[in-house]
């Protein structure tokens, strides 16, 4: 029987158990998985100014049981594994709710973990009864397979969000608020949309131009909208038809990187200034696709890249890299050699956007 082909880059509304069965088998090149987190709330919550807290209340999260949510989560999981690719990862994202009996599973399943990554929320909920800590953190499980696995690791392009420096398994990166947080009617759209900065760190780092990225649990198109610029393919699949109107409005108006930007091979970097450029891309300080301008003189502007690269005329480094290059391969500061145009058509020095960010980074817990 002749297989359909891969619905790519569409959202599927459907259950991911009965959608992931009409996958072929080891098509996939890597797994996101935003999965229900057993949150077992019970209880309304309320801040001391008695507004109510808006959580997690949809009836999504909801088992009856720790063995009803280990069984849901042996059948997605198990259905992973078969549309894999041998070399494929996968990645999954909880919280102390569910993330350990996930960790679990997937080692009983015979996936390879390869790290925990921390994503350290810089503004985090507080807790508001004060009979816990604040839970400040959630958990990234990112595994292979199987132990023989292949898998791509983009080691040098990471860094650039390390200050040059192997990047660490604790990213400092806020909850998804502002312009980005999609709301309806004044509400938020949906309670755990993740924020994108989160996702441009997992796809940078383990997949290549024209990947295919999976994301069983889709919900308002974080993933795919990701993918979308950085050149990935991508499915996603969605249960609750108002997401997938959502996911798909906003994946469409999304802009590609250019395609000849979108390679990750990177030289090797030597160490570079505390605030990594690639910080004020995450802090909406740079925008991808912007141009830079090299000592003001606008007839030498180079692209910022996703991870905070620039390119110019095919060649690739960070600041200091391509300002070295472009100065005829003495040291140079790239922070005071790059330009940006502001609002009011000025150039003004990248410089300008580090004392902004450290500035606000420095009223940030966990941040400076």
């Amino acid at each position: 029987m002749k297989s359909k082909p891969l619905p790519l880059n569409e959202v599927v509304l459907g259950d991911c158990l009965t959608i992931m069965e009409r996958l072929p088998a080891a098509s996939i090149d890597v797994v996101f998985a935003d999965p229900p987190y057993n949150l077992q709330l019970r209880q309304e919550l309320w801040r001391p100014n008695l507004t109510r807290v808006h959580g997690v209340e949809d009836a999504w999260d909801r088992f009856e049981s720790f063995q009803e949510y280990d069984d849901f989560t042996r059948a997605w999981l198990g259905a992973c594994r078969r549309v894999l690719k041998p070399d494929g990862t996968l990645w999954v994202i909880g919280t102390y709710h569910n993330i350990y009996r996930v960790g679990a599973i997937l080692q009983d399943l015979g996936f390879w973990i390869l790290n925990d990554v921390l994503w350290v929320k810089t503004n985090p909920m507080p807790n508001f009864r004060g009979v816990r800590f604040t839970n400040a953190h959630e958990t990234l499980i990112w595994a292979a397979s199987s132990s023989s696995s292949r898998y791509t690791f983009n080691h040098h392009a990471m860094k650039q969000f390390n200050d040059g420096k192997q990047m660490r398994s604790d990213w400092a990166l806020p909850l998804c608020t502002g312009k980005e947080r999609i709301k309806l009617n004044g509400k938020k759209a949906h309670a755990t949309q993740k924020p994108e900065a989160l996702l441009l760190r997992v796809l940078l780092a383990s997949t290549k131009p024209d990947d295919l990225v999976l994301d069983p649990f889709f919900g308002t198109g974080t993933t795919g909208a990701v993918a979308k610029y950085l050149g990935r393919q991508w499915i996603g699949i969605e249960k609750e038809p108002r997401y997938v109107e959502i996911a798909r409005r906003r994946i469409e108006a999304v802009e590609p990187e250019p395609s000849e930007a979108r390679t990750l091979e990177v030289r090797s970097a030597r160490r570079g200034p505390r605030v990594p450029f690639a910080s004020l891309l995450e802090a909406d300080l740079i925008r991808p696709g912007q141009k830079l301008y090299f000592k003001k003189d606008r007839r030498r502007c180079a692209w910022v890249k996703p991870d905070g690269r620039l390119q110019l005329n095919g060649t690739e480094g960070s600041i200091h890299q391509l300002g070295s290059h472009l100065a005829g391969g003495g040291p140079c500061n790239g922070w005071e050699h790059w330009y940006f145009e502001n609002s009011q058509g000025q150039l003004v020095a990248v410089n300008e956007l580090r004392k902004r960010y450290l500035k606000v980074a420095s009223t940030l817990p966990g941040v400076g």
